[in-house]
């Protein structure tokens, strides 16, 4: 007899569901800069798997690339933070061979409205600008914004109490099923 664990699956769609609203508040809400979420594809690309296994279920939140670093924060050359992920020089003219690539900085800077003038009040050359910002990047790392590991552990709590009244359910559908096949 197959084991019918609807409720169980449910109570966990319910709480990843839950978890991935919070964690788009997050990036919406962002910190002192404004959203985290500029072009709106972060929050587009969050998704979720449940699967099946022999043990149980597992359940992943995934996201684009670059919002597990935003998560959880890169690690400059010069500054440092409780990270996995870090910039590491390559040498290179001045040691910045290594730093992020300026091209993924150019849509970013035009949303962010990031125009800088030079003492004339003529605007920088926009390469110039991507340069010194990406530079900085590397130097001083991406500070973890924990957009995603707040919102686990704000509903963590309520984990242990969705998963069992759902199996608790389940379990009292299998003895009816049970009850009933033996009468």
């Amino acid at each position: 007899m197959q084991l019918d664990l609807f409720n169980t699956k449910e109570a966990l769609n319910e709480f990843v569901k839950l978890v991935m609203n919070e964690a788009k508040k997050n990036l919406d809400k962002g910190g002192e800069y404004g959203s985290y979420n500029a072009s709106g594809n972060l929050k587009k690309s969050i998704n979720y798997t449940l699967v099946e296994t022999k043990t149980g279920f597992k359940s992943e939140i995934k996201t684009a690339e670059y919002g597990e670093y935003l998560d959880k924060g890169v690690s400059g050359i010069k500054k440092k933070y409780k990270t996995p992920y870090a910039f590491k020089s390559k040498g290179g003219k001045r040691g910045l061979k290594g730093m992020p690539p300026t091209s993924k900085l150019d849509k970013w800077s035009v949303r962010r409205k990031i125009a800088p003038r030079d003492d004339k009040g003529r605007f920088l050359p926009r390469q110039s600008v991507l340069f010194l910002i990406a530079a900085g990047i590397f130097r001083k790392g991406i500070a973890p914004t924990l957009w995603l590991t707040n919102a686990m552990k704000k509903y963590r709590k309520e984990l242990p109490v969705r998963l069992t009244a759902g199996y608790k359910e389940d379990v009292g559908n299998i003895l009816k099923v049970t009850l009933k096949s033996l009468e």
